[in-house]
């Protein structure tokens, strides 16, 4: 455990004091424990002995001394004017259900309680199942809202499989982690899409067809002429553009060369100032009629760029693992991180020389 670790778990104490006195006794618990993982300390341990003591307690209410009947009408009607609406009630189901997903889930897969070897279909249906037991129409407990955001980012990105491939091979990120940035379970894989937005694709407005916040019901109803000459007023622009994007794919030829050989592009050819590799079809020495050195320059820094986009992720990747490491207090893992290699920046530094 080096200094750094001291200092950010004195951050996490700071973060749960502060979120303890607000009322927020699972943020607090989250981060008092990301603190014991960092940097074991007495003052840590004592606190989170208060918290749980807190979250198991429930809410401190202050006790007052027996008064007449005179003298308790008039606090009613003091209190009146500040009186506070009832809290919604929740089941024991519920809150174990919302704790489960915001403090004991390691990753997307725990999330939504299925392995990794679980098909679209099983990761549809588990999802399906945890939306309706934790929608914020239906589950009342503190911190429903962020567990049903998290189901959703869960099944968003297991459900992709381009993010999928990435996830598993990105591993797991911290559960505390995740949530002292605001997102959830894997840092770099969050969905594009709201929870909101992906419960409608689900469900539609059948879900809750008779309650709930407008945002989860839409009712059908035919819109008057005028509300119609408005909508079409607001597509034209939209049109326009489609209509344009077509029209343009009249205009625009295929690209001279590409930096992969494909069918269309078999001849190998390769820039005179970098020694770039590219790819031109077979007529290209009868057909293009262009400077070749002003294409060779663009093919060059297209090349470029992508190095510099490749090199971005490499390192990215790298500090990740290395990040990871140090947070499990992994040395190994550290030190392993620390030796993987850049290829793409190593052969950027090259063209740099």
């Amino acid at each position: 455990m080096t200094i750094e670790d001291k200092d950010e778990a004195e951050k996490c104490i700071e973060v749960a004091q502060i979120a303890f006195a607000a009322g927020n006794v699972e943020k607090a618990e989250r981060f008092l424990l990301k603190a014991e993982r960092l940097y074991p300390t007495a003052k840590a341990k004592e606190f989170l002995t208060r918290v749980r003591a807190a979250a198991s307690s429930g809410t401190e209410r202050k006790r007052t001394p027996p008064t007449s009947p005179s003298s308790s009408n008039e606090e009613v009607r003091k209190r009146r004017p500040n009186h506070q609406p009832p809290q919604r009630e929740y089941t024991s189901e519920q809150i174990a259900a919302v704790r489960r997903i915001n403090t004991k889930c390691k990753d997307y897969y725990e999330i939504l309680g299925v392995t990794k070897e679980a098909t679209d279909s099983d990761i549809k249906k588990s999802y399906k199942k945890l939306a309706l037991q934790l929608h914020p129409d239906k589950n009342h407990a503190p911190g429903a809202a962020e567990a049903f955001k998290a189901i959703g980012n869960a099944a968003a990105v297991l459900t992709d499989p381009d993010k999928r491939k990435q996830y598993d091979l990105r591993g797991e990120e911290p559960v505390q982690q995740a949530h002292a940035h605001h997102q959830y379970y894997a840092r770099g894989f969050e969905s594009d899409l709201t929870a909101e937005e992906l419960f409608n694709m689900f469900f539609g407005a059948t879900a809750f067809p008779g309650g709930g916040p407008a945002a989860y019901r839409r009712r059908a109803r035919s819109p008057a002429p005028r509300e119609a000459h408005a909508g079409l007023v607001q597509l034209l622009p939209v049109l326009v553009l489609v209509l344009l994007s077509m029209m343009s794919g009249f205009f625009i030829s295929e690209p001279v060369f590409s930096l992969t050989p494909g069918a269309k592009y078999p001849v190998p050819r390769e820039t005179v100032n970098l020694k770039v590799p590219y790819y031109v079809k077979e007529n290209f020495h009868t057909d293009y009629q262009g400077s070749l050195r002003r294409l060779e320059m663009a093919i060059e820094e297209e090349y470029i760029v992508g190095l510099r986009h490749a090199c971005q992720r490499e390192r990215n990747y790298r500090d990740s693992m290395a990040w990871k490491a140090r947070n499990f207090g992994d040395s190994r893992q550290y030190a392993d991180a620390q030796k993987l290699r850049t290829p793409s920046c190593e052969k950027l530094q090259s063209y740099h020389r």
